[in-house]
This record gives C-alpha cells, sequence and structure tokens, in this order.
C-alpha cells in the first residue's frame, strides 16, 4: 500500500505505469458521478471585423512597407 501512496504522490512515477491511471480513473465513484457533455465547435467562426475593415488595414500595413534596395 506505501508503495501505491508513495506513486501516486509523484506524478512521474505515474507516467511510467499508466495502466494503473487508467485502472484506478475506471474504479473510481467521483469520476463515474460526474457529469459530462459532447461540446462541438460552432459550425462558422465568428470573425472578429468586417471585410471591409480587414481590408483597409491590409492596405495600411502594405503602404508601410518599404523595400530595401538590391546591393
Amino acid at each position: 500500500m506505501t508503495t501505491t501512496v508513495e506513486a501516486a504522490s509523484n506524478p512521474f512515477a505515474l507516467m511510467m505505469d499508466p495502466e494503473s491511471v487508467l485502472a484506478a480513473m475506471a474504479r473510481s465513484e467521483r469520476l463515474a458521478r460526474l457529469h459530462s457533455r459532447v461540446w462541438r465547435p460552432l459550425d462558422k467562426p465568428m470573425v472578429a471585423r468586417a471585410p471591409a475593415e480587414a481590408a483597409a488595414f491590409d492596405a495600411l500595413v502594405e503602404d508601410d512597407i518599404v523595400e530595401e534596395p538590391e546591393a
């Protein structure tokens, strides 16, 4: 029992034996009582700014770019 307690207190020891971690999770009553929900991303991402504003910003940034002459 003390080796289990020592392993549980050391996260690196838990990485060496993932099967025991998964078995402990399967036996856990507290985890079984948690409510779960499936989250799905939205179909269309929200655009932060309007396309006209984005085009104006792009034009402003591109005007600031100065090409250096080749030597």
